[in-house]
């Protein structure tokens, strides 16, 4: 099998009363994502991507949101699972690359952790996981400060044996 390209995207809508889980961290936030699990944005648009790249489906297939289990879940579980997944099929990420839009709160400061978060999760080196921070200039729902979206392109590859 060659190499393979998914992309993904989610976003969810500011609640107030929830931490603000984003990229495997909790960040400091007058409000958090609204989520059946912990709405972690930038972790469910790399499962979607992982997903897609190997033709598995998309992140509901797998964790679907009607389901007690996933409720309040840590989305790493689910970057867990969907690597699983592809390596069943003899597939392994090579490269993740997200870019979350957010007006607010900024989020430079947390972009090496949530890097290095994702890493562990996904058990590839630092070295292969980007993750980019945009406001979108006022414009639309993410520029009135209602949520945050993020979008995930991966690169999958065949798994080494030997």
């Amino acid at each position: 099998m060659s190499v393979r390209v998914g992309i993904g995207y989610d976003s969810h809508r500011f609640a107030a009363g929830r931490p603000l889980r984003i990229g495997g961290l909790t960040v400091p936030h007058t409000h958090g994502l609204v989520g059946h699990s912990d709405g972690d944005v930038v972790l469910h648009a790399i499962v979607d991507a992982l997903l897609g790249a190997a033709a598995l489906g998309d992140i509901g297939s797998y964790f679907p949101d009607d389901d007690p289990q996933w409720k309040g879940a840590d989305s790493a579980r689910f970057v867990r699972g969907a690597a699983e997944a592809l390596a069943a099929g003899g597939l392994r990420v090579r490269q993740v690359d997200v870019t979350i839009i957010a007006e607010k709160p900024k989020l430079a400061a947390h972009l090496g952790a949530m890097r290095a978060a994702t890493a562990r999760a996904l058990d590839v080196e630092m070295s292969a996981v980007s993750i980019k921070a945009k406001t979108n200039e006022g414009m639309g729902w993410v520029g009135r400060g209602e949520g945050i979206g993020a979008v995930a392109v991966v690169t999958v590859g065949p798994a080494e044996t030997g």
